[in-house]
């Protein structure tokens, strides 16, 4: 049996032999394959190249008065008419009907203070007028009565009906009634006085609004004592704060030097930094008459020329003094950059695009040159960051650097 199982022992010859070390030399050529086409393409990518270092540049926002303006000052917006109100008389605040930003017409009443005791004094004045004028009547009555009398026995007298004794009673009783009728009408202005002075001193506890204006600040509440001085412990001065918006101008300090190149009447240009992007018409409206010796400065007083509500008192502004007024094609910003970021290639302006650490070669169209800059019509907008004075090795995709300032 075992001498059968051996003779059964067979070589096939038709499948190949496993061969380890073939294989081993082709994974070896497939990974040096692999690795020469990842060396092309980092050479390409410019992974291997020196990144270039250059100087950036942003592309902005230009507004063509920029390039007819003649000098730049800093200030605050200021309401030139602006008030504290407050009560005349001393009492408690039983009312108050605004708020800030509340808009309040001249002569509203903004707020009240208690005044029982005021008006009673009123309807006292009243009545003790009222009881004058009847006794200004009754006095009336009476020397009307005395005048007849009188005028008759004046006649009898001289008849002879009546003595000299009694026409001079009558007589003196005429004089009376005339006294009595002149002292009636002296208590009723005297009374009308009292009435008048007891009105004001009721008027006085309503506050009411100077002019057209708005309320900047509410510094008392109802319960508060408002006192004129503040004399009194925890006694409130000014009930609200309010200021004329008609009336808010630019307050910027020029210094002596350039004093000559402001003039009254001369066209601004006004750029709050809450509104970045929106410029006001401004004209200058007065040169302050005096020096501020510790700045060598004088304040000049810009007034807007439109209207605008987001305008609002104590807001940071910068005006630009311009040699013109503005166009009506000059008020909207344009896009523009410095001009030594352009390259000239084959006919074509272009700028180099930053984009991370790398260029894209943007072409771009230009417009008119506005100042130190010029602009750009597409290609890029503003923000985008562009190398400044491109060297002549710098390609589409180089890797760069920027360098530090």
């Amino acid at each position: 049996m075992a001498n059968e199982d051996l003779s059964q022992l067979k070589i096939d010859k038709t499948t190949d032999i496993y061969r380890p070390q073939r294989r081993r030399k082709m994974i070896y050529m497939a990974a040096g394959v692999c690795f020469i086409v990842l060396l092309g393409v980092f050479y390409i990518k410019g992974v291997f190249t020196p990144a270039v270092q250059v100087e950036a540049a942003n592309v902005t926002q230009v507004y063509p008065s920029q390039t007819f303006t003649l000098l730049n000052a800093s200030g605050y917006v200021v309401a030139q008419r602006k008030a504290a109100v407050a009560s005349k008389v001393t009492g408690r605040l039983i009312s108050i009907t605004v708020e800030e930003g509340s808009r309040v017409r001249k002569g509203e009443v903004i707020a009240r203070l208690e005044n029982d005791d005021v008006t009673a004094l009123r309807d006292q004045a009243d009545a003790n007028l009222r009881a004058a004028g009847y006794n200004l009547e009754q006095s009336k009555a009476e020397l009307h009565d005395a005048t007849v009398s009188f005028n008759r026995n004046k006649g009898l007298v001289k008849q002879g009906f009546i003595s000299k004794a009694e026409n001079d009673v009558s007589e003196a009783r005429f004089n009376k009634a005339v006294a009595a009728v002149a002292a009636a009408e002296a208590a009723i202005k005297a009374n009308a006085a009292g009435l008048q002075n007891a009105r004001v001193s009721l008027e006085y506890t309503l506050i009411r609004a100077p002019f057209d204006a708005v309320v900047l600040t509410k510094n008392a509440d109802v319960g508060d004592i408002v006192s004129p001085l503040s004399a009194a412990a925890n006694a409130k001065a000014a009930v609200v704060t309010i200021a004329d918006m008609d009336s808010l101008q630019v307050e910027v300090d020029v210094s002596e030097s350039n004093l000559q190149q402001v003039k009254k009447g001369q066209p601004c240009e006004i750029q709050l930094d809450a509104f970045p992007d929106s410029r006001f018409r401004g004209m200058v409206h007065m040169i302050v008459p005096t020096a501020d010796r510790t700045k060598a400065t004088v304040m000049v007083k810009i007034r807007f020329m439109d209207k605008d509500n987001r305008i609002l008192p104590e807001m940071s502004a910068k005006v630009a003094f311009l040699s013109r007024e503005v166009r009506e094609d000059e008020k909207k910003p344009r896009t523009a950059l410095n001009p030594a970021a352009i390259v000239d290639r084959n006919g074509k302006k272009s700028v180099y695009l930053i984009k991370e650490n790398r260029v894209v070669e943007t072409v771009v169209t230009l417009g008119e040159k506005l100042g130190d800059t010029v602009e750009v019509l597409s290609g890029v907008k503003a923000g985008d960051r562009i190398v400044l004075k491109p060297l002549e090795k710098i390609r589409n995709g180089s890797r760069i650097k920027i360098a530090e300032k």
